[in-house]
């Protein structure tokens, strides 16, 4: 059985252009849901991608919602499969990355496995998956769901909800929270840097970040 709803709305350019800016270690320090399970890493280091989300349900061995989720892809969008499971099975390989690259897909999200690391390299659109297969999915037309709310690192995401992703972690999130959670951490990240130049004054890390204090209160409370 397939269903099969239309895209979500796109976040805004501007949104998006403003989510990248941030990284999401640092959102980390004060957000503490939406984040996906570090067992879904990066195969690209060294790049953050945001975008939206568009999400597919892809069961067992047929790979049938892959070809169809590129075929509806547009840019600026984050596929994110939610593989039911399977830890045994490709999702995705070199083709379908060159296929998403030509689509101007932002990036690649699979709760499972992907296969040609070398082609996904060097065509250039971020993956992140749990691992690899030399396993692949077939085009068998069981079925499948495109566009509707799933589960993808022990995450629930909905389609049109913001992604913010990088080596470190992906972060999901609704649109609404894009602007609030961004300026914080833009403001803590600018404020790491007047910490770095205090230790290279010759500060003490504890210190400057109150750590310190912290342990003498309580140290003066045991005492």
């Amino acid at each position: 059985m397939f269903i099969l709803n239309p895209p979500p709305q796109q976040i805004s350019t501007e949104l998006i252009d403003l989510l990248v800016s941030a990284e999401p270690a640092v959102i980390g320090h004060f957000r503490h849901t939406g984040f996906m399970s570090p067992r879904i890493r990066a195969h690209f280091k060294d790049r953050r991608i945001a975008g939206t989300a568009v999400t597919v349900r892809v069961p067992g061995m047929d790979g049938s919602m892959v070809h169809y989720a590129i075929g509806k892809a547009r840019p600026g969008d984050v596929l994110i499969f939610d593989r039911c499971g399977d830890e045994t099975i490709a999702t995705m390989g070199g083709a379908v990355a060159y296929a998403a690259r030509k689509a101007g897909v932002a990036g690649i999200i699979v709760d499972g496995l992907v296969t040609d690391l070398g082609e996904l390299r060097e065509y250039g659109v971020p993956v992140w998956s749990k691992g690899t297969s030399a396993v692949t999915v077939k085009t068998l037309g069981l079925g499948g769901e495109f566009c509707i709310p799933i589960t993808c690192g022990s995450v629930a995401v909905r389609p049109g909800d913001a992604v913010l992703a990088d080596e470190n972690g992906i972060l999901i999130l609704p649109a609404t929270d894009i602007e609030t959670s961004v300026q914080r951490a833009l403001k803590m990240m600018n404020d790491e840097k007047t910490t770095l130049r205090r230790i290279d004054n010759g500060e003490k890390y504890p210190d400057i970040v109150g750590t310190s204090a912290v342990i003498t209160k309580v140290m003066e409370a045991q005492a």
